[in-house]
């Protein structure tokens, strides 16, 4: 399905992030990496929740334009 295809490329996008400020050459403070880190996280729990048990996908849609908002304002 669309949707999960759609899930499954927005979890893989904050894997990749997430792995990337788990790397010591990342230049990001440290407290901010922990903060997308944590998003990330949070981010696989609820796909899985959306895909399993029907949940919003509303919230995952503002937890990216969020992202989107933070890092166009650097």
């Amino acid at each position: 399905s669309v949707l999960l295809e759609v899930i499954d490329a927005n979890r893989r996008l904050w894997t990749m992030l997430s792995a990337d400020c788990a790397s010591p050459e990342n230049r990001l403070p440290l407290t901010l990496r922990g903060q997308i880190i944590s998003l990330a996280m949070w981010v696989a729990r609820y796909s899985s929740e959306v895909l399993r048990d029907g949940a919003d996908v509303e919230p995952l849609i503002d937890i990216n334009r969020t992202m989107m908002e933070g890092l166009m304002a650097r």
